[in-house]
């Protein structure tokens, strides 16, 4: 079983859409690359290239 970290101590990124820090989420364990948006309204509202 995995240690606990605390939140600060996890990765994070900031959102390409609204420009909002936000932390690693284990259900992004897999893909955590390739993730670029905190969420889906943000990827939904993503503004087109």
């Amino acid at each position: 079983m995995a240690t606990m970290r605390k939140k600060a101590d996890l990765p994070s990124k900031t959102c390409l859409a609204c420009g909002r820090p936000f932390t690693w989420r284990r259900k992004w364990a897999r893909v955590w690359d390739e993730v670029k948006y905190c969420s889906d309204r943000c990827r939904q509202n993503r503004k087109a290239p």
